[in-house]
């Protein structure tokens, strides 16, 4: 539906040999694709026909990490909100297991695998201060979440008024997680942080 239900257009291979620049144009404007230089991506300019990226080829592993928090806490805090009207204990156990790996994979993405970036300007360095705000608020409201959590299934056998303390606290998590990642698609798609490498340290 982005394209206007048009199809995209199959573009002939690229050898290592050709030049590197396509234009395209749509509802009448023009865009440049460029293709990456030799310095950017050796590798791809190499062997052209490899489209699966290794680990190595990423400028860091923090995308690959941080979308696991996103996803299962915000759906934890939904299920955990539907089961204060249907207490079912397989909720309860699944919601359990989701806000565990959530709260492990926010911290890991936080702490382990948090990039480390130069040469920012001054509104890219105050949206990475809310980025790093709000994934600070991620990691202690899943801690807290996984805690209420795990007395809500262990110790008050899923009470309703447990699992109602739970999902607000869920909630709360799911709000901070998402206002990290609004702030992060910002400083990568508006800031341009992080592509290619750019205005990220590399430690080798």
């Amino acid at each position: 539906m982005a394209h206007g239900g048009e199809k995209h257009q199959k573009k002939a291979k690229v050898t290592s040999t050709e030049t590197t620049r396509q234009e395209t144009e749509e509802s009448n404007d023009t865009i440049a694709l460029k293709d990456n230089t030799p310095a950017e991506h050796a590798e791809h300019v190499a062997n052209p026909e490899k489209v699966h990226a290794s680990f190595s080829d990423f400028p860091h592993i923090h995308p690959l990490i941080v979308h696991f928090p996103i996803m299962l806490l915000m759906i934890a805090a939904a299920m955990q909100f539907v089961n204060v009207l249907f207490q079912k204990k397989e909720l309860n156990w699944a919601v359990t297991i989701m806000i565990l790996v959530g709260f492990i994979t926010a911290y890991a993405s936080s702490n382990w695998s948090h990039p480390h970036t130069s040469g920012l300007s001054a509104h890219a360095k105050l949206v990475l201060e809310q980025h790093d705000k709000y994934a600070d608020y991620t990691i202690y409201l899943a801690g807290l979440g996984l805690l209420a959590q795990l007395l809500s299934v262990l110790v008050f056998r899923g009470k309703r008024w447990s699992i109602a303390v739970a999902a607000v606290i869920l909630i709360s998590a799911g709000y901070a997680v998402s206002m990290a990642g609004h702030y992060g698609a910002q400083l990568v798609h508006i800031e341009g942080v992080g592509p290619q490498g750019k205005y990220l340290e590399q430690h080798h």
